[in-house]
């Protein structure tokens, strides 16, 4: 599993919001999710870092009152990635000892916890220690958009990269 080593400088509103719904959606179980970032430049937001924009949810993924596991070897290996995010149903908003041994991988680690309010979530570095992560309001790409595409547009692209 690839992480990127850049900052995360924050999270996008709408980001936070899926991953709050998604808690949701699981409880009692716990949630567990692997975050993504983009360049936050590319949001006109200043700094070098990253901006977490998604959150994936990895096939064969696990998950129970007390626990959620995912099989690091269906995570993406790229340099998108840049931590995870997973909900404490019991709402307690500190890493276990369990949470903390997954936290070696990325930069930014995020706990929900019940009720799943906007103001029910704190984010972790890689040791498990508080770490600042703002909230952004920026217009995401519309996942619908993601697939609007034609065939003459992937000919178009393979030619220009030469490989048509």
């Amino acid at each position: 599993m690839a992480f990127r080593s850049r900052p995360v400088v924050g999270i996008a509103g709408e980001t936070l919001d899926f991953a709050l719904e998604a808690a949701e959606d699981s409880h009692p179980n716990e949630y567990l999710g692997v975050l993504r970032g983009t360049p936050a430049a590319e949001y006109d937001i200043d700094g070098t870092g990253d901006l977490i924009t998604d959150v994936l949810f990895i096939p064969k993924t696990t998950s129970s009152p007390v626990q959620a596991t995912l099989q690091s070897d269906l995570v993406p290996n790229d340099s998108h990635t840049v931590g995870t995010v997973h909900s404490h149903p019991n709402g307690v908003l500190r890493p276990s000892d369990q949470d903390r041994q997954m936290f070696t991988k990325g930069n930014v680690h995020v706990i929900l916890g019940a009720p799943y309010e906007r103001d029910c979530w704190r984010a972790f570095d890689r040791e498990g220690e508080p770490a600042t992560l703002d909230v952004y309001d920026v217009s995401l790409p519309d996942p619908e958009d993601f697939f609007d595409f034609t065939q003459a547009d992937i000919d178009a692209e393979l030619e220009e990269e030469g490989r048509r």
